[in-house]
Formats: C-alpha cells, structure tokens, sequence
C-alpha cells in the first residue's frame, strides 16, 4: 500500500477569535481536504484570543500549532497566510486593516463593520494592499440556496416580483441575561447588522441592488445586569427590527430580524414570488426547496418540495448519497472550500465590496428605523 499523494503546498491559516465562529471555521478548514479535492491543503498555524485559559484550551481541541493572546501577533506571524476574522464585528476592520498591510489573505465574518464608514475603511485597505478578501455569508453556501439562487436566474419564477426574509431567534429573551459585547453597538453592531445582514445579502445575491427602505425597531429589555454585579448597563442594539425594501429592478420586498421570538432558536426563511412561480427555502428544513409552478396542471396545484441532494445540485456531490443531508456546518466547509480551491489566484466572494454593499443597506435601514421615513440607499454612499 502506497502513501497518500501529497497537495501541492500548504496554506497557513490564522484564526483571530476561539467562540463558535472561530470553531466553525477550524472545523471547515479540517473537513474541506476529506470531503473535496484541493490544489492546497490549510494547515492551522495559529489562534487568538485574550482569554489565554479559553484560547489555549481552544487551540488544542481545534488543531492548531500554537495559540497567541494578541491578534496582532497572528497577523504578523510569517507562517500564515490567510488570516481569518472571527471575532466580534466592531474589531473586524482594524484586524482586516492590519491583516491587508502585512500581505496576507483577509476572511473575515459578517457583518464586515458596525457602519459603513468602518467597512468601506476595510475595503479599502485591503483594495490598496492587493490582498483576496472575502466576507462570511456562508448561507450563500448551503445546497438548497444555492440552488434556489440557481432556479432564479434560469427564470424558475419569471421575473422577481416580491422577495421576503425573516430571522427569528429567542437569544435575547430572557431581560436576566448579563450584559456582555452582543449588547454594545459600537461592538456587535445591530441586529440588523448582524442577523439581518445574512439575509440583506442573500437578497443583493438573488434579486439586486435595493434603492429605498423604510424601517422600524424596537429594545424591549432596555438595561441588563453588569456582569460584574455593580449594577446595569443600558442596552444600545435593537432586539428587533422589521423593513420595507424597493429595489432597484422595482421588486419590493420585506425583512424581518429578531431575537426575542420565544422558542425561536435560528429560524430563518426566505420566499420569492415571481411572475410565474413561488421558491420557498426553510432553515428548519436546510435541505429542502419549495417550488410553485405556475404552469402547472390545475390539478397539481400547490408546492413541489426538492430534496436538494441530487449530485446534479450545487455542493451535492462534494458531500452524502442523496437522502443523507447536510447541515449547519456543511456552509463553512463549502465557503471555505470554494475560497481555497481558488488559492492563491482567487478571485473570492462574496468580497469586501459585496460586504459594503449589505452594509450601505444595514446603514439606510438603521437611519430608517431612527428617523422613522424612507431611505434611499445612495443616501449612505454618496453622502
């Protein structure tokens, strides 16, 4: 028996964040090489964190080298090359900034920025520097999406006539939670930004550009206990927010975000309605599409539901025999697979520039929301 043929060279992966993100994409980068063929193996160099008891713990249980407590060292570790963003979303910039200068590859997790300005500021550096960048929308990602964005523009369901999105989840609802980062706008973002911005580009990705939005938001719970004890701390992001949107093919649309749906974990969904047809896509049922055809016989009326795991689908054949299924993490491997396969040529996407433009619409529909009236998009970029 033979040894195994080596890739042609190795990738150095730098990870800044060890939470769920930083896991989620430790996890894609090991399972990518087994579940397709690669010109370049990733190879886990390096992870960050300021917690060195939770970083290092991390490290060992992901597969990394070694461990630093500052992510400046992980930027400017010679040995890396792509390095990977996975920490809250009002550092992201910086990191990307910094990671730009030194030469190296940028991903980074969405949203790219808290505001527009701070992701433009990301968009350029790495532009200037010359650097592949890409932006973590790995929903894009998911078989079933991908082939409804497929379907869409094969003309499935005619002409895009209304295009709705909600994401519901219950992370918020309890007013006991402590206070940490995800309630500081100036660290998490919105949740607009941070939920609503999946879904914002999912919308740009199969539909187009927005040009007006109107908005609403609300903050339930308004204070939360200092995790310290001393008291409270006021609450700066929406729990929920709901938008009107006007493209620019003329299609309208609405999008719903919230944590404080009870009993809602991570539900989102996606519908579009065109002039000929219906595509509904369900994350509780990730690997299902439903179809309405308009031309069909009046006695097949209602919705076909697609089993999106035929090897004809997008991402089908990288994985499981029809009937398996995939799941949460199957995005990551597939967006973080699509990334290396083009190592280093690229070019990558969703980019930076893909990133700023859901930002530009997060932007107009917080605007929206505080100054209760509709926005149009150019409003943010061309101030």
């Amino acid at each position: 028996m033979g040894a195994p043929p080596r890739l042609a060279r190795e990738v150095g992966i730098g990870v800044a964040g060890y939470g769920m993100m930083g896991k989620a994409h430790a996890y894609a980068y090991t399972v990518a090489p087994v579940m397709r063929t690669l010109p370049c193996r990733p190879r886990l160099r390096v992870i960050s964190g300021r917690d060195e008891a939770k970083v290092s713990r991390a490290a060992a249980a992901y597969g990394f080298e070694r461990w630093v407590g500052d992510w400046r060292d992980l930027v400017n570790s010679p040995d890396v090359d792509i390095v990977d963003i996975c920490t809250p979303p009002g550092t992201h910039a910086e990191i990307a900034a910094a990671a730009a200068a030194a030469g190296k590859a940028v991903i980074c997790e969405k949203p790219l920025a808290v505001s527009y300005a701070q992701a433009m500021d990301a968009a350029v550096s790495v532009q200037r520097a010359g650097v592949l960048n890409a932006v973590g929308f790995n929903y894009r990602r998911l078989p079933a999406v991908s082939l409804m964005k497929r379907m869409i523009d094969e003309g499935a369901v005619g002409k895009v006539r209304l295009w709705r999105a909600t994401w519901l989840s219950d992370e918020f609802v309890d007013p006991a939670i402590p206070f940490d980062w995800r309630f500081d706008r100036t660290v998490g973002g919105s949740t607009i930004a941070d939920l609503g911005s999946h879904l914002i580009d999912l919308a740009l990705w199969m539909v187009g550009s927005v040009a007006e939005v109107t908005a609403q938001s609300e903050t339930f719970v308004r204070t939360r206990p200092d995790p310290g004890g001393a008291g409270s701390r006021m609450v700066t992001v929406d729990e929920a927010s709901s938008a009107l949107v006007r493209f620019e093919s003329g299609a309208r649309g609405v999008f719903e975000m919230a944590r404080t749906a009870v009993r809602r974990p991570c539900d989102f969904t996606i519908e579009v309605n065109g002039e000929t047809g219906t595509l509904v896509f369900e994350y509780a049922r990730l690997n299902e599409l439903m179809y309405g055809e308009g031309a069909d016989s009046p006695g097949l009326y209602g919705m076909r539901r697609i089993r999106a795991e035929h090897e004809t689908h997008p991402y089908a054949r990288n994985w499981w025999p029809i009937g398996q299924g995939v799941g949460y993490g199957s995005s990551f491997v597939n967006h973080l697979g699509d990334l290396l396969e083009r190592w280093p040529a690229g070019p990558w996407e969703p980019d930076f520039k893909q990133g700023v433009a859901v930002q530009a619409v997060c932007e107009a529909i917080e605007r929206a929301a505080a100054e209760r009236r509709w926005v149009e998009v150019a409003e943010v970029t061309s101030p």
